[in-house]
């Protein structure tokens, strides 16, 4: 399937792919959007189940939602791209730069996992989310995408992230989590050939920065940046530090 997608940034720059979390959409990637256009076409889709992209019956696995960029990248006639991706879309960053590398420029991988293993807790947090919505477990993630200094000094923001995940359709989003759930890309990671920064919040509690330090280790050249004071969605918390690093990697000659 081809997900509902946005392009900005000028026509002729370097196309730059920015990829959701799960339960979140093409809004997470706000706070980086003025500085990014500035150098990049940038393309931002909601991942299948997820905001405007269609949600077709489950099961998903990574390479199905690999494969929906890829055919983004088609239909726009891209032969390859710089790719950014949180989360879910770190762990579809990966698979993409593993199994289609003639497509991938440069790479950035936030606090992301390539084995995020205990899957009984995917299984029940994807039965919950299909017998109550995904309201039911909204506010334990929320809790996890933010640090509580921040969530506290910004009830705006955990509104608006809240409001983002409860919107997302409960097939869409226990359909993802069931490729959360059997996803082992390890074996893939010494493959990547793309030059890529590994990009973890130090407060992370959904994906603790030591899985960012696996991947780091195991893609070639790969550099790890943790970031201070962020948790899960660390381009929020911390979106001039976390853009900054962005640029900075998408720009480098190594």
């Amino acid at each position: 399937m081809t997900p509902y997608s946005i392009v900005d940034g000028p026509a002729g720059a370097p196309l730059l792919v920015l990829a959701n979390s799960l339960g979140t959409t093409v809004d997470m990637w706000e706070p980086q959007l003025p500085a990014l256009t500035e150098r990049y076409r940038v393309l931002r889709f909601d991942t299948r189940g997820h905001g405007r992209s269609a949600v077709p019956p489950g099961p998903y696995t990574i390479g199905d939602l690999g494969s929906d960029v890829l055919a983004l990248l088609d239909g726009l006639g891209v032969t390859r791209a710089h790719f950014c991706g949180l989360s879910l879309g770190g762990m579809v960053g990966m698979w993409l730069a593993a199994h289609a590398p003639e497509r991938i420029d440069r790479l950035v991988l936030c606090c992301t996992s390539a084995r995020p293993g205990a899957p009984e807790s995917w299984a029940h947090r994807a039965s919950t989310v299909r017998a109550e919505g995904t309201v039911a477990i909204a506010d334990l993630v929320v809790s996890r995408w933010l640090t509580p200094e921040y969530a506290h000094r910004r009830p705006d923001v955990v509104a608006r992230l809240r409001a983002m995940l409860t919107a997302t359709p409960a097939e869409g989003y226990a359909s993802c989590c069931g490729a959360i759930e059997r996803l082992d890309l390890t074996a893939a990671l010494p493959r990547i050939a793309a030059p890529t920064l590994v990009l973890h919040g130090v407060d992370d509690p959904a994906f603790t920065p030591s899985h960012g330090a696996d991947i780091a280790a195991a893609v070639p050249g790969a550099r790890l940046a943790l970031v201070r004071d962020a948790a899960h969605l660390a381009n929020v918390e911390q979106d001039d530090a976390v853009t900054t690093l962005i640029v900075e990697h998408l720009g480098g000659s190594e």
